[in-house]
């Protein structure tokens, strides 16, 4: 199986390249390699390449930029996404492609289901819409993945900038009304592989880490367990304040609930998705190289 992977120095991307190469012939072009934000150039490369399956990590993952950079982010988020599956509908290749929980409103309290009514507040959130609703009108065999606050030992990510922070503020404050679930881009990963590997069924599914917290928590977590790897900090979880969002305003609206039920996905590979907790451990672990 020819295996064409998008957005490989990504967080997800790069988990994604040390995980799909057992299953088959891996390409993972770079952006000096590929341009993603052209057109013609895709087009050539997945004529060249031609592979039996496409996984598309690439992003504009800028969320408060595409407020002003709007055209370049429907470009990777919406067009990208439209071309891969176009191309995958006609070559009679499988498809996957990463979303978002920036699609729903981030209202109430309840977890969103992949039936849940959509309603971006920003344009990163209404881009990855278009990307989605582009990629399953084209018919193709694709799978969507929606995720939520990803993090990784790599790249920039609230896990490693709370870390930094933490080495020489004795005194934190981190917004406490937004609530999700922390996932970490190796369980993205690693349940790809099995997706791909057990061939589930095309469709959308949500993918995260179970349980919920807000990035208060998440933040004091990070530092507890921190501590317990022995590292040394100048805050101590209790020393980080939670505030609600409107203290701190960004470009582009955060939803409030960015809850997602993963009991779809958990039926259709029967598996249970583990808690954000023992995964934040294991990526500490990984980042502190304990």
């Amino acid at each position: 199986m020819n295996i064409l992977l998008l957005g490989k120095t990504g967080q997800v991307g790069f988990e994604l390249h040390r995980l799909l190469a057992p299953l088959g012939t891996l390409v993972a072009p770079d952006r000096k390699a590929l341009d993603l934000s052209d057109e013609q150039a895709v087009s050539a490369y997945l004529a060249d390449c031609r592979p039996d399956l496409i996984v598309n990590a690439a992003a504009w993952t800028a969320v408060d930029a595409a407020e002003e950079q709007t055209e370049a982010a429907m470009r990777l988020n919406r067009d990208l996404p439209a071309q891969l599956a176009a191309y995958a509908a006609a070559a009679s290749c499988r498809l996957v492609h990463y979303s978002s929980d920036y699609v729903y409103p981030g209202t109430g309290t309840e977890p969103w289901t992949e039936n849940s009514p959509t309603g971006p507040l920003n344009a990163y959130g209404r881009s990855k819409l278009a990307g989605d609703e582009a990629v399953m009108a084209s018919g193709a065999d694709c799978l969507i993945f929606r995720t939520s606050w990803v993090y990784s030992a790599r790249g920039n990510n609230f896990m490693k900038t709370m870390l930094r922070l933490g080495q020489n503020r004795p005194q934190l404050q981190v917004v406490a009304d937004q609530i999700g679930a922390p996932t970490p881009a190796c369980l993205i990963a690693q349940v790809t592989a099995l997706a791909v590997y057990g061939r589930l069924d095309r469709g959308l599914y949500h993918l995260a880490a179970r349980g919920e917290t807000s990035w208060h928590g998440f933040a004091q977590e990070i530092f507890r367990q921190a501590r317990a790897f022995g590292q040394s900090l100048a805050v101590t979880p209790e020393r980080v304040d939670p505030i609600p969002t409107r203290d701190y305003p960004t470009p582009a609206t955060r939803p409030l609930n960015s809850r997602l039920d993963v009991s779809k996905l958990e039926r259709a590979l029967k598996i249970r998705l583990p808690d954000w907790q023992p995964q934040l451990a294991l990526t500490l672990a990984e980042y502190l190289e304990k």
